[in-house]
């Protein structure tokens, strides 16, 4: 062959190489990444599960939630709404998951002589005590949850040594106001007659 021949040859050969494709996908990999991306998001998902767990045994001086009475009394309010945690008074991201009180929920509230009762599908219902109520307002936010200004009924209530921020939100925010002047009267009546 002459020189020129083996340079047609040759780029000949190049050429056939570049038309052949290159393998697409590498499966193992593949399958590699995904099992790796699982184990991670299996660990941060256990995680967060032991650091719920931590923050119930942190809490667990917290004495049992009062339940709900047989007989309330003549209601003075409802609500149908949601509830969406319940925190230290005054620190609206130390979120208390002792008792159930950290599961976000459906809530039926019901205001009565004898206090407040929260009956919660699917969770803990919790009662709190008219002597327990120590006021109500209106706020954007409760751990976890921001709504805008107004939007969240918070009442604050002490249970055992510790003050108590809930957070609900009716399904007619316009009955909040009522819910707060109502709850604040009451308060303010229970106090002065102490």
């Amino acid at each position: 062959m002459t020189p020129a021949t083996q340079l047609a040859a040759s780029l000949a050969t190049t050429l056939a190489d570049e038309k052949k494709s290159a393998a697409v996908t590498d499966w193992a990999a593949r399958l590699g990444w995904l099992v790796g991306l699982a184990l991670f998001v299996a660990l941060v998902y256990w995680l967060m599960r032991e650091g719920w767990k931590w923050r119930g045994t942190l809490q667990s001086d917290l004495p049992e939630l009062p339940e709900v009475p047989d007989s309330l009394g003549a209601e003075k309010l409802t609500m149908s709404g949601r509830y969406h945690g319940s925190t230290t008074a005054g620190q609206w991201l130390d979120r208390i998951v002792a008792h159930g009180l950290g599961s976000r929920s459906r809530a039926e509230l019901t205001l009565t002589d004898e206090g407040l009762a929260v009956e919660r599908p699917g969770a803990t219902d919790f009662f709190i005590p008219l002597q327990a109520l120590r006021g109500a307002r209106l706020d954007k936010g409760i751990a976890g949850k921001v709504l805008t200004e107004g939007g969240l009924l918070v009442v604050t209530w002490a249970h055992g040594e510790k003050l108590i921020d809930s957070g609900f939100r009716s399904d007619h925010a316009a009955e909040h106001t009522t819910w707060v002047d109502t709850l604040n009267q009451m308060t303010n009546h229970t106090e002065g007659a102490r």
